[in-house]
């Protein structure tokens, strides 16, 4: 197989990938996409992107025959549309999280999927980041002995400026894969069915915007051919916390609790009243050389952006995404998260905030 032709469309969130795909040895042309023709250029300069490889139009991407994979960091709405288009024109699929906001998209790219073979991704962050790798070895080891439980939540504050405005009143499941991801992966099954609550009241203007009363809703999941039942929870405004995007997991041998204060550490409780901190090493030992240096912070672009301020550079996990997705396409297998995958755990927070929508009726999850 000759080298990768990858297109990046959104240039906000996606200029930190395009660093890495320009890095990597199985990728060759890198082409952009930014519907604003000044960030645009602004983007193409700032990363060296000749302009014959930048786009406004996302129709012009996909028209491109010479672009094997297309990389999607573009507001929610857009998500399915644009994996359905991508795929359909014979594109390998990389989007940002969530997979879409309806059940019946979930199950349009999915069968894309299956009827082109095409690679899809999800990519999820919260089970790349150095402390779900560390959790996850601790349990991939048997260290942690059977899991009894485990527990996720991603709660921050989208009120705070730097946020567009389509953000406002989201309902907080319609973006739950940070908090549910890491539950799924860690336990390898996929969610049965769900159960979900909405707590306290959230303001009328934002309420009214999409028809969303909660400021936070908590989701309990059954996990299919397993004992193990799994909690998420999930807020969006007006609910006072430093950003937390967390998870914990509880086993026989050993039970690991991310950290209540950013920077303060991990808890690793080891039996009785044993316990301690632990801060969760870097993971540069599980990367081709050229992407190494991108599990650290100080590399990140526009350190103010609000995302990577308050998700704390997201863990490391940019570059294990990127790696997972070329070699899926490379080495003609399924990634980590596929399109199966990433529906059943999109799914879980859609309907989870259903199920909170009709006063916590159980809902079952279809077959992806």
């Amino acid at each position: 197989m000759g080298k990768l032709n990858v297109a990046v469309i959104g240039m906000n969130f996606g200029k930190e990938f395009v660093k890495l795909y320009q890095r990597h040895p199985a990728i060759g042309d890198v082409a952009i996409c930014q519907r604003d023709a000044k960030a645009l250029a602004g983007a193409g300069e700032e990363l060296g992107i000749p302009e014959a490889l930048r786009y406004t139009d996302f129709g012009d991407v996909v028209a491109n025959p010479d672009i094997d994979a297309i990389h999607i960091i573009t507001p929610p709405a857009t998500h399915a549309d644009y994996t359905i288009r991508a795929m359909k024109a014979g594109k390998h699929v990389a989007s940002t999280v969530p997979m879409g906001l309806a059940v019946d998209e979930l199950k349009e790219i999915c069968a894309l999927q299956r009827e082109t073979g095409l690679v899809y991704m999800m990519m999820e962050t919260a089970v790349y980041t150095r402390e779900f790798l560390y959790a996850k070895a601790l349990v991939d080891s048997g260290e942690l002995g059977k899991i009894q439980f485990v527990r996720g939540s991603h709660m921050q504050d989208m009120g705070l400026e730097g946020w567009p405005e389509y953000w406002l009143g989201f309902p907080p499941f319609w973006y739950g894969t940070h908090a549910i991801s890491p539950l799924a992966v860690i336990t390898g099954k996929r969610a049965e069915y769900v159960i979900g609550h909405g707590s306290g009241t959230l303001s009328e203007d934002l309420a009214g915007r999409y028809g969303s009363p909660y400021p936070v809703e908590t989701v309990t999941i059954k996990f299919a051919d397993s004992d193990v039942m799994g909690e998420a929870t999930r807020s969006l405004y007006e609910t006072v916390r430093q950003y937390r995007e967390s998870f914990d997991v509880y086993g026989t041998k050993l039970a690991y609790e991310w950290e209540q204060l950013e920077g303060e550490g991990a808890a690793l409780f080891e039996g009785g009243e044993n316990a301690r901190r632990v801060h969760a090493p870097d993971t540069d030992e599980l990367l081709i050389e050229p992407l190494k240096p991108f599990t650290k912070k100080d590399v990140i672009l526009n350190k103010d952006n609000v995302s990577f301020v308050q998700g704390a550079g997201h863990g490391g996990s940019h570059p294990h995404m990127v790696q997972e997705f070329v070699a899926a396409i490379t080495e003609g297998r399924v990634p980590l998260l596929d399109a199966g995958l990433s529906a059943n755990i999109t799914a879980a927070g859609i309907l989870g905030h259903e199920s909170a929508m009709r006063g916590g009726e159980k809902i079952y999850l279809p077959e992806f």
